[in-house]
C-alpha cells in the first residue's frame, strides 16, 4: 500500500468495515480449488493484506514481516 488515502470514519462505520473484512477473509479461506503453490502463495498474500487492513482499521500498529 504505497498510496495513503486518509479517511475519517466514525466508530459505527469502522465497525461495519471490520465486520465486512471478516466475511471477505472467510471467503478467501473457504475457497475450494486445488491449491497449487502459486495459488497458495497468492492466497497467503491476500490474507496478509486483509490482516493489515484490519489492523489499520482497529488502530493497531502494523508490523512489517522480514522477507528472510
Amino acid at each position: 500500500m504505497s498510496e495513503l488515502l486518509p479517511l475519517e470514519l466514525n466508530q459505527q462505520q469502522r465497525d461495519v468495515l471490520i465486520r465486512g473484512l471478516r466475511y471477505v477473509r472467510s471467503s478467501v479461506m473457504l475457497t475450494t480449488q486445488d491449491l497449487t503453490p502459486e495459488l497458495e502463495q497468492a492466497r497467503a498474500e491476500e490474507l496478509r493484506q486483509l490482516a493489515e487492513l484490519n489492523s489499520i482499521l482497529k488502530g493497531e500498529a502494523v508490523t512489517q514481516e522480514s522477507p528472510v
